[in-house]
Order: structure tokens, then C-alpha cells, then sequence
């Protein structure tokens, strides 16, 4: 069964860390782009962080950028979201995806919440 799980997320002070993992199982997410996505009560889901399957090139949305760093462990399967700094507004449910050859995202995982708040 193709599956992603996301875990990591949680409740934290201003200024403070997470890590993001999304885990696959039941395909190999080497020869997959992925993508971080975020969506927040009331506002459309964006995308936060992408790391390409060949080279991979990372590329931040300008909210994220210096703060956030994705990072990927073919041996574990698994990609990362380092997030510091961390400020009420990135609050939100964190979802990863695995985009193939296309455009499109084939892979969703369930989400993690993440809450930034004192």
C-alpha cells in the first residue's frame, strides 16, 4: 500500500524548533520530487518547501526562507522539514507530498499539526 506519514508536529513557544519527517512505504521516494504544504483554519493551503529527486535543488516560499530547510535520507526513505524560529503564523497543518514525472502530486500524506503559540 503506497503510503506517506507525516510526524513530528506538535505544540511550541515562539522562537522554538521542529522537525517534520514524512516517512513512505510501499514506494521509493528517491525518484520523487517532494513537496511541503501548509494550511491554516480558514486560508487556502500553500506551498511551503519543495526538494527535487535528482539534484536535490530545494526551493522555499519567501515566509519560510532561513528559517526552514527540507532535507531528504534515501536510506531511510524518509524526508525532512527543519523548522526554526518559528512564529504564530506558520501554525498550521504541515502535509508532505511525492510529485513523479508530472506536475502532480501523486502522494498525500494525513497532515501533522503544527501550533506556534505561548
Amino acid at each position: 500500500q503506497v503510503q506517506l506519514v507525516e510526524s513530528g508536529g506538535g505544540l511550541v513557544q515562539p522562537g522554538g524548533s521542529l522537525r517534520l519527517s514524512c516517512a513512505a512505504s510501499g514506494f521509493t521516494l528517491e525518484g520523487y520530487a517532494i513537496g511541503w504544504f501548509r494550511q491554516a483554519p480558514g486560508k487556502e493551503r500553500e506551498g511551503v518547501s519543495c526538494i527535487s529527486s535528482g539534484d536535490g535543488s530545494t526551493s522555499y516560499t519567501d515566509s519560510v526562507k532561513g528559517r526552514f530547510t527540507i532535507s531528504r535520507d534515501n536510506a531511510k526513505n524518509t524526508v525532512y522539514l527543519q523548522m526554526n524560529s518559528l512564529k504564530p503564523e506558520d501554525t498550521a497543518v504541515y502535509y508532505c507530498a511525492a510529485r513523479g514525472v508530472g506536475s502532480t502530486y501523486d502522494y498525500w500524506g494525513q497532515g501533522t499539526q503544527v501550533t506556534v503559540s505561548s
